[in-house]
């Protein structure tokens, strides 16, 4: 079986209501700019098990190992690992942000979408694209959502992920369900604008840090959130998007089947500077 070579460039937060072994989308870049998604991953790559439950340091990493197609799934770039417990898993070269993510650029920045109908259109058969970078015209605002505060039945997919491979640890202690979904509003390049879930693990991360600083005041932690994602990145960031798709949305042939599954954010450089 070939090995693969891939920079991780996505982790997801968790979403229950996806398939049992995609509830966490992990997803990358071969060397020639091709996405590829990899699931089932270990809960143990993706979150420091010994230490604070933090998301271990994997993204802009490239790991290589053995991968098949998966039969099961019709998208593409859908993968499976030969070694669930990814024993033949080797870490290399972690890609640093120097000279604004040059190196990072090089690589996810190879095919970019700017059309959202454009995008949409490679995801129907006989292609079926799934997971693709995107170029936003403009930034609208970040919006959230009020969202259930416990796990529901799904969580028993995540579950039995979790004691797979988190030796005995509970992965519901682990990763603490987001009460709030967020959502970027923008415009692509006809103008029009757009609406989409981010499912970036970072998001969820940088919520509870902000609840944290803030004590536990979730209108404070919020509007810190928003300062991030919608200020800061409006203001200093050259943005773009990794979009993907689920399963189960893509299969129904949904209108628009992509969630954004990671934001790149080198700063913007100025145009025509001299110096």
């Amino acid at each position: 079986m070939p090995r693969h070579k891939v920079l991780i460039t996505v982790t997801t937060y968790p979403q229950p209501s996806r398939s049992h072994d995609e509830l966490v989308c992990t997803a990358g870049i071969l060397e020639n700019g091709d996405w590829i998604r990899i699931y089932p991953v270990p809960l143990s790559f993706l979150i420091d098990l010994k230490g604070t439950g933090q998301v271990n340091n994997v993204k802009y990493t490239w790991m290589e190992l053995e991968l098949r197609r998966r039969t099961d799934d019709f998208r593409p770039e859908s993968h499976s690992p030969i070694n669930y417990d990814f024993r033949d898993l080797v870490l290399a070269e972690r890609l640093d942000t120097k000279s604004n993510w040059l190196k990072r650029k090089e690589y996810v920045l190879k095919n970019v979408y700017t059309n959202i109908p454009a995008l949409i259109e490679k995801s129907k058969a006989p292609t079926n694209v799934s997971l693709a970078t995107f170029k936003p015209q403009s930034i609208i605002r970040l919006e959230w959502e009020a969202d259930s505060r416990e796990w529901k039945d799904e969580w028993k997919d995540l579950r039995r992920q979790g004691d797979l491979f988190a030796g005995g640890k509970d992965p519901e202690i682990l990763i603490p369900k987001l009460p709030h979904k967020f959502f970027y509003v923008f415009t692509d390049d006809t103008g029009k604008e757009r609406r989409l879930m981010i499912e970036d693990w970072e998001i969820g991360a940088l919520y509870w840090n902000c609840v944290r600083e803030a004590e536990g005041n979730e209108a404070v932690a919020l509007q810190k959130v928003k300062d991030q994602y919608e200020h800061n990145f409006k203001n200093n960031k050259d943005i773009y998007f990794f979009l993907g798709t689920t399963r189960q949305w893509h299969m129904r042939r949904a209108k628009n089947p992509f969630v954004i599954i990671g934001v790149f954010y080198p700063k913007k450089e100025l145009q025509g500077s001299l110096f």
